[in-house]
């Protein structure tokens, strides 16, 4: 007599240099937890030599499930897609891609994803003055978070001004003018001066992009730091906070619970986030 079928989904990830995610073991160990048959695959786009759209379109062909979406493609993606949830369209930035019948809906668990890592990591630190560095998919998706949980003002600082500029006006039309302004990265040493913290969302610090994302110096005790990168979860940002003697946020807590999200999108079934953080403290220390 032939055994119960496992459920099957085929899923997987959209970005560029890629290979070190953790993403495929995170959600595939999960799975076994439901009795599942889930395969994640990575798309890189960069060793592929294709754009997300083409991506997105061959995975459609494929049967894929849904995939998540990540730099530099959170933004780019969009074009591509047949509808969006309201966070999505909301922020302007998709990391999870559901394939409803001959539908491609884009979500954005980023968001729901920082807040509750901020929440469980840092969970009476002051949110007065934040100054954030980064302003792309991940950036737009951390500052609604930290305005949501009720930060009183984010200053937005980008490498690209326009792109900061963007984000501020976006955030301050939603949430009030006092709240949002965008700043010049020259603007960095003052700005953290008076700050509460310093919620850092750039690709700087990756395996692919390392090094620190500002000048060392600019950093005081007195801060809170947020690192949305977790490969590897102690960048070279967060290690140089540490020795100054702030408070710290990886992100590791920020990828398990938009994995967490995401694998809902995909299923329909609640994962554990804490067993969860136990799969990715083992992939890590591994």
């Amino acid at each position: 007599m032939r055994g119960k079928l496992m459920a099957s989904y085929l899923t997987g990830l959209i970005g560029s240099g890629i290979g070190p995610s953790l993403s495929p073991p995170l959600h595939e160990r999960e799975a076994a937890h439901h009795g599942l048959n889930y395969v994640y695959r990575l798309l890189d786009t960069d060793r592929l030599g294709q754009d997300v759209g083409d991506l997105l379109r061959t995975a459609r062909r494929f049967g894929y499930d849904g995939l998540n979406i990540t730099h530099p493609c959170k933004q780019a993606v969009i074009p591509h897609l047949d509808e969006l949830s309201p966070d999505a369209a909301m922020l302007g930035a998709v990391n999870t891609v559901v394939f409803d019948g001959d539908r491609a809906v884009g979500h954005n668990t980023d968001w729901t994803g920082f807040a509750e890592s901020f929440a469980r990591g840092l969970p009476d630190a002051p949110t007065r003055r934040i100054v954030q560095l980064g302003a792309g998919g991940a950036g737009a998706a951390v500052a609604h978070a930290l305005l949501t949980m009720g930060a009183d003002h984010v200053t937005v600082v980008d490498a690209d001004a326009a792109r900061a500029t963007d984000l501020a006006a976006q955030l301050a039309a939603r949430y009030g003018r006092e709240r949002a302004r965008p700043a010049p990265q020259d603007d960095l040493p003052g700005l953290l001066e008076g700050a509460d913290g310093l919620a850092h969302a750039t690709p700087t610090g990756m395996a692919h992009h390392p090094g620190l994302p500002l000048p060392a110096e600019v950093l005081n005790p007195g801060l809170w730091v947020a690192d949305i990168v977790y490969r590897p979860l102690e960048t070279e940002l967060l290690k140089q906070a540490r020795a100054l003697g702030c408070r710290t946020l990886d992100g590791g807590g920020m990828v398990v619970f938009q994995a967490a999200h995401a694998f809902r999108l995909f299923t329909g079934r609640t994962p554990d986030a804490e067993r969860m953080f136990a799969h990715l403290n083992d992939l890590v220390t591994a």
